[in-house]
């Protein structure tokens, strides 16, 4: 198992691709403190053994430096917490904007910042963040404010990377196409034709299908396990050919 006896926090674990992620990682052995903002959606992982739940709201930095705090160590931290904002730079708001980079950027900067002291003091340590295809990698149609603060993302990557590579520190990240979540679901949900609006975002997938959590999970485990210990500063596109 790729994973055993590593100490893992995830945060937004309760679906799509936290969810996934945390039993993929269990599978390969890994006990995994799984964290979310909505409580119900950790019941799923009631009773499975070397799962931790708590209620996290990464918008909080006091309660991320008490989560952490509480880890005897923490071996890779997952950053999936995020949200996906429409429209262009003409109806973008500065609400749209703040919370977009509080969220998608911000709460990285406060959990990397929280782990970082144990992972040195441990001397190893793979931090995975949530960017996107739609980032410095590619500009999508509608995803303004989203695709700018995962571009963000990615430069917090690198920099991460850059500074802490001889202590043993490394920092990647994942940049998905579009997946099949609950999150993905309740966006075309609120389109006026939510069939049309799902074709839509097939069509833009050079595959002709959307993405499964579990299909981005296993890129997650490689970045976690000690296979990917010569990796670092890297923004992996799992993306079904839209950067081909």
């Amino acid at each position: 198992m790729r994973l055993l006896g590593k100490h893992i926090l995830i945060t937004a674990a309760g679906q799509g691709i936290g969810k996934a992620t945390v039993l993929a990682m269990v599978a390969e052995g890994a006990t995994v403190w799984a964290t979310d903002v909505n409580p119900s959606l950790l019941d799923a992982f009631k009773g499975m053994e070397r799962v931790h739940t708590a209620v996290l709201d990464v918008m909080d930095k006091a309660a991320i430096h008490a989560q952490i705090a509480g880890m005897d160590r923490i071996d890779a931290l997952f950053n999936c917490a995020g949200y996906v904002h429409s429209g262009t730079a003409l109806t973008a708001t500065d609400e749209d904007w703040n919370l977009a980079f509080n969220l998608n950027v911000r709460s990285q900067f406060w959990t990397i910042q929280a782990a970082l002291p144990k992972m040195i003091a441990q001397g190893a340590g793979s931090i995975i963040n949530m960017a996107s295809v739609a980032s410095s990698l590619k500009g999508l149609p509608n995803r303004f404010v989203y695709g700018t603060s995962k571009a963000a993302v990615i430069g917090l990557t690198k920099a991460v990377a850059a500074d802490h590579v001889r202590q043993g520190i490394r920092c990647n990240a994942i940049c998905p196409g579009t997946v099949d979540t609950p999150s993905l679901q309740d966006r075309i949900n609120s389109q006026a034709d939510p069939v049309q609006a799902r074709k839509d975002f097939i069509a833009r997938q050079p595959m002709g299908r959307l993405a499964q959590a579990h299909e981005i999970a296993p890129i997650v485990v490689f970045l976690a396990s000690d296979e990917s210990q010569f990796t670092t500063g890297q923004a992996y596109s799992v993306d079904g050919g839209m950067t081909i």
